[in-house]
Order: structure tokens, then C-alpha cells, then sequence
């Protein structure tokens, strides 16, 4: 049974990036919320919408920095909670989207902690959107799989099934994948993905500062590599990479606006 002296926990996505993607009940969150723990993917402009006298306590992941353990994110939530204070966990995208929800949700129910879980708008889909790729199409995808691209650090967890995934949807979308693209790649084309198959990058996704690369299956590795290319990024595999010549409405449109800020300066 709950101890409801305890505080109690939110799970909120906040989207990714754009801070107008979270959602209402997201940000109304935030304006209650008496501490607010956040993690590097999160737009810091939603900060501004906390209580001031809240607590903020940032814990990010850097894939090349010392880092918050994972534990110890668990025992800040627990903690914080214990002392009676609403808590938002604050997390990028929708936290039940490699956000891992299931682990710091399970931590708070052992200690008796009341939790909810918002869900909030995932890269995967929100960053193809923003990059002219719809996931779907009635001509080029009627399907779609998100699949973690990189593998746990001590070498556990649950390993893909390339076999199975290369060929079984039309669309492939990897989170945090950019550091084993050449390894993604290898095995795509090994289990029977088609070498011109159209493939995608997206940095910064619904960000002023998101980028786009483009190629395919047999040379998006060498792309990247040449353009320096770095996370934090989403791959997209597939038919619908095609229809981003046409639909690449968000870069197209940031390009303009600073056309049209220099023509004002000169």
C-alpha cells in the first residue's frame, strides 16, 4: 500500500526540443511541480514555467562526459518524493520511449512512491516530421519500428534480431544510433535491406539548429563521416527518406527567415 504522506512523482515528456511540443498537461506539470529533475535532452526554455522557488537538479547523460549513474537519478526521486514534494521528472521525448520510465517508475513503486507516467511526442516521430519524412505513406510505408542503435555499455540487455527487423517494416527509425552507424549499416545489408535504400539522419531534431544528412544504405556511413556529422541524432531507414526533396518545409523555412534578417540588416 502507498504512503500518500509521501509526495508523488510525474513522468513528463517534454518532446523533443521545440518547448511548443510539450503537452498542456505537461506543462501544467512543470507550474506545480515543487522540484523539477531534467535531463540533458530537455529544452531548458521550460524551466522558465517552474515555480521560483523550486528546486531544479539537472541529470543528464553525456555519451562522452562523466554522467549521473542511473542509480543515483532513482535515489533523487525517491528522496525528494519522501519529502512530500511533487516532483516532475522531466525527461526528452516521451519518457516511456528509451526514456527509462520502467526502471525509475519500478524504483519509486519498492518504496511505497505514488507516480504517473505523461507521455509526451518522440523524436522519432517529431524530428521526421520536422525534417519533410512522414513516417507513413500510403505508397511508400505503411509501417514503422523504433530500435535503440546503441548497445548497453556492460554489455547486457536484449540484442536485436536484424534478421528479423531488416526486412519486416518499411521504415526503421534508430535512436542515439550515430556512433554505430557503420555497425548498423553492416548488418542491415547483411540480413537483406537493399543497398540503395534511401537513409536519413536528423540532428537536433524541431531545434532552430536541426541539420539533415541524406544517402543511402551503401553510403550514408561515408557521408556522415565526411561531414562530420554527430549525435545527438536519429536514423531514418526507408522509402519515405524519398519524399523529404519535396516536404522539407522546417529547414526551408529557417532558411528563409535568415535571408530575410540579413536583407534587413544590410
Amino acid at each position: 500500500m502507498m504512503d500518500h504522506q509521501f509526495g508523488k512523482v510525474f513522468f513528463v515528456g517534454a518532446g523533443p526540443g521545440d518547448p511548443g511540443l510539450i503537452t498542456v498537461k505537461g506543462l501544467e506539470l512543470i507550474k506545480r511541480g515543487d522540484v523539477i529533475v531534467y535531463d540533458r535532452l530537455v529544452n531548458t526554455e521550460l524551466l522558465q514555467y517552474a515555480k521560483k522557488e523550486a528546486k531544479r537538479i539537472y541529470c543528464g547523460k553525456s555519451p562522452n562526459a562523466p554522467s549521473v549513474s542511473q542509480e543515483e537519478i532513482n535515489e533523487v526521486i525517491v528522496r525528494e518524493a519522501q519529502r512530500g514534494k511533487t516532483v516532475i521528472r522531466l525527461k526528452g521525448g516521451d519518457p516511456a520511449v528509451f526514456g527509462r520510465v520502467g526502471e525509475e517508475a519500478e524504483y519509486c513503486r519498492n518504496h511505497q512512491i505514488v507516480f504517473e507516467i505523461v507521455p509526451g511526442v518522440t523524436a522519432g516521430t517529431a524530428a521526421t516530421a520536422y525534417a519533410g519524412i512522414p513516417l507513413t505513406h500510403r505508397e511508400l510505408g505503411s509501417s514503422f519500428a523504433v530500435v535503440a542503435g546503441q548497445k548497453r555499455r556492460d554489455g547486457k540487455g536484449k540484442e536485436i534480431n536484424w534478421k528479423g527487423l531488416a526486412t519486416a517494416v518499411d521504415t526503421l527509425v534508430f535512436y542515439m544510433g550515430v556512433k554505430n552507424l557503420p555497425y548498423i549499416q553492416e548488418q542491415l545489408l547483411l540480413h537483406g535491406r537493399a543497398a540503395d535504400t534511401p537513409v536519413a539522419l536528423i540532428r537536433w531534431g524541431t531545434c532552430e539548429n536541426q541539420e539533415t544528412i541524406v544517402g543511402s544504405l551503401s553510403d550514408i556511413v561515408e557521408r556522415v563521416k565526411e561531414a562530420a556529422f554527430q549525435s545527438p541524432a536519429i536514423i531514418v531507414v526507408g522509402d519515405v527518406v524519398k519524399l523529404r526533396k519535396k516536404l522539407a518545409w522546417f529547414e526551408e523555412e529557417n532558411h528563409r527567415q535568415t535571408l530575410l534578417k540579413e536583407a534587413i540588416i544590410i
